[in-house]
């Protein structure tokens, strides 16, 4: 029997998940992925597939791998649902179908602990906040017990924590071998027991780490393959540009100097050396970075270079980092921990001079933060790479995600990831949306660049919430936009959630239990973000979400399609604001018996000719411009919970 047969009999109403998962209901739509996957695996061919929110993709893929016998690696876009995946519907799925095969989560190795810096964390007086040192005690606590070394483990250790650095490894710190701990290695362990695994759960920052890395000639982190599944794989292009660049980064140098004066406990005499050349770097830093103050936040090169002050700063930053080689070059017999650091410094300075010459291929530019910069060469075309490791690997490859295809085509994803003639499926959301959902369309909004459209939007916005009851997410496109929407709202009658003053996790959950909040959000919260049930009723989008026209790599990223004869808002940009655009408006409908209105504020889905291409991109709601519409669905709703709590 075929895989995509024994798939398809897996997910049917007779099979194995339907007699031994409770809850599990067999879908049309995941049978037909199942099988689209199932034959890619067989072939060792290429699809692209974009499955509807409530298609159950994950089931979809999961099946055919277990039962597939081959080697497979399964990549997620982000380290929440790979931990899914791994601890949850693998077990589920293995026990369920009756297989024995060996699975490993493999991440980062940002994210497990490393014995060997926490010895020097514990031992370092100047800890960079009061709390580091509370929280370093529980990380010591929890190190005897482990097994597995994950940060994901310790729920109380805040994402933003200063001590995360100081207690987890780079590729740049590692002492690798030389290590005095090696042998406990957390991150060692874990690629030992991906090495074993038949089917092993990684990240796309892990994935493509993995592929850059190959290409400069090091060897590889994952195991060979012979099936891969990229969930998520919408977000793939964005961050292959960054693992096939390279950055140089204020906080890497601070640590480059902290560590270097760290390690002078390990040696006599070595502080009267280094001291002095790490101080120099750590005072160039903050040279650089408060001369960058007046320039833009985000900016060219060339920006950077043609204002003297930061051109000077730069300089004194590329002597400094000369001179603590120098000091460090007859250190290197004395410690491992000082041959590293001799490394890592000749690795950074050899980033600055790349960063500072010039390339027709890649776009170089700056970005600052409330403290630090990064300097970063970035591609401008990152599809031959990724095609040459496809070609190279001789695998299937299936790339999945609910947001793919543009107006029902996959030609964007298919250019940007080097993808010739592939395998293609749209399968769409077997949501009933003409009873679940509306699309409200606001009329009478001024044009988005006016000085007053933030105030219009929330003019059009509070009767829908007064109808909804709140229960929302208004997501825009902007953090100036959101500042401008909280101080707005601020007196309005609805608990308000603002991104920014809280962690994400807690936003959500305190939106959650609310009963009858309003979120504000952007960037992150467009995607990633599930709140099923009554809890979300509408979801609001201020306007189009087309990438910022002063971003540097998106303005030579136009440039080079306009070289290549191509039309840079019809090939690039239009393209990828509908996927962010389906990313935010996916946030409305979670489940069968979810409903809502999505509201979408840009008066230029009917005002320009391509507004149709966003809408048609969308799932099919039913559209209205009419406020009495909306108000009619909420209480067609109110009358249905009413005759539910009546019910006897």
């Amino acid at each position: 029997m075929t895989l995509s047969a024994r798939s398809r009999e897996a997910l049917a109403a007779d099979g194995p998940l339907a007699q031994r998962l409770q809850g599990f209901q067999p879908r049309p739509a995941q049978s037909r992925l199942a099988e689209a996957i199932a034959e890619a695996f067989e072939n060792g061919a290429e699809l692209v597939a974009e499955a509807g929110t409530g298609t159950g993709k994950t089931y979809a893929y999961l099946v055919p791998a277990l039962l597939s016998g081959l080697r497979v690696i399964v990549s997620t876009g982000t380290r929440a649902l790979q931990d899914q995946l791994f601890h949850r519907d693998l077990p589920r799925l293995r026990q369920a179908l009756g297989v024995g095969v060996k699975s490993a989560l493999l991440k980062g190795r940002a994210n497990y602990l490393c014995l060997y810096r926490m010895q020097q964390a514990k031992g370092d007086a100047q800890l960079p906040a009061r709390e580091s040192f509370a929280q370093l005690q529980r990380v010591l606590a929890w190190s005897t017990h482990t097994r597995s070394g994950d940060l994901a483990e310790l729920s109380d250790l805040p994402e933003n924590s200063p001590l995360w650095p100081l207690i987890t490894s780079t590729t740049d710190n590692c002492l690798g071998s030389d290590c005095p701990l090696w042998s406990e290695c957390f991150v060692v362990k874990a690629r030992a027991q991906a090495q074993a695994a038949d089917l092993v759960v990684v990240n796309h920052h892990l994935l493509l780490a993995d592929l850059a890395i190959k290409q400069e000639g090091f060897g590889e982190i994952l195991p060979g393959a012979q099936a891969f599944v990229l969930d998520e794989a919408h977000q793939l292009p964005e961050l292959a540009t960054r693992f096939f660049g390279e950055a140089i980064g204020a906080r890497p140098l601070h640590d480059l100097a902290r560590d270097a004066i760290t390690e002078c406990k390990e040696v006599a005499g070595a502080l009267a050396a280094v001291q002095t050349p790490a101080r120099a770097l750590e005072q160039a830093l903050r040279v650089l970075r408060l001369a960058l103050e007046p320039l833009p936040p985000r900016g060219t090169q060339a920006r950077l270079l043609d204002d003297g002050e930061t051109a000077t700063a730069l300089a004194v930053l590329d002597a400094a980092i000369a001179a603590l080689i120098v000091a460090l070059e007859p250190l290197q017999e004395a410690s491992p921990g000082f041959a590293a650091l001799h490394a890592r410094t000749e690795l950074q300075h050899a980033r600055l001079t790349r960063w500072q010459a010039d390339s027709d291929d890649e776009v170089r530019w700056y970005e600052t933060s409330a403290r630090g910069f990064i300097l970063q060469r970035t591609p401008l075309d990152v599809s031959a790479p990724l095609r040459a490791f496809r070609e190279s690997s001789r695998a299937a490859w299936v790339f999945t995600s609910a947001t793919l295809a543009v107006d029902g085509r996959f030609d964007h994803i298919a250019h940007r990831l080097g993808l010739i003639e592939p395998t293609t499926l749209l399968q769409p959301s077997p949501f009933d949306w003409q009873r679940q959902a509306l699309c409200y369309l606001p009329p009478n909004l001024p044009e988005p660049n006016t000085r007053d459209y933030v105030a219009a939007v929330l003019t059009a916005l509070r009767p829908v919430l007064q109808a909804s009851g709140g229960r929302a997410f208004l997501l825009f496109t902007s953090h100036r936009a959101l500042r401008e929407a909280a101080e707005q709202l601020a007196d309005d009658p609805w608990p308000l959630f603002v991104q920014g003053r809280a962690p994400r996790h807690e936003l959500l959950e305190r939106f959650r239990t609310s009963g009858n909040g309003v979120l504000l959000g952007a960037a992150s919260f467009w995607e990633g973000v599930d709140v099923p049930g009554d809890a979300l009723s509408v979801v609001a989008i201020d306007r189009l979400p087309f990438a910022a026209p002063d971003d540097p790599v998106l303005a030579a990223r136009l440039d080079a399609v306009r070289r290549g004869g191509g039309n840079p808002f019809r090939d690039e940009q239009m393209p990828s604001a509908v996927i962010a655009l389906k990313q935010g408006a996916g946030r409305l409908i979670r489940s069968f018996s979810d409903r809502g209105v999505l509201v979408l504020c840009d008066p230029r889905l009917f005002g320009k000719s391509y507004g149709r291409i966003f809408l048609d991109s969308l799932p099919p709601l039913p559209r209205t411009r009419a406020l009495t519409d909306v108000q009619a669905f909420f209480a067609r709703q109110s009358t249905a919970n009413d005759a539910m709590e009546t019910d006897p």
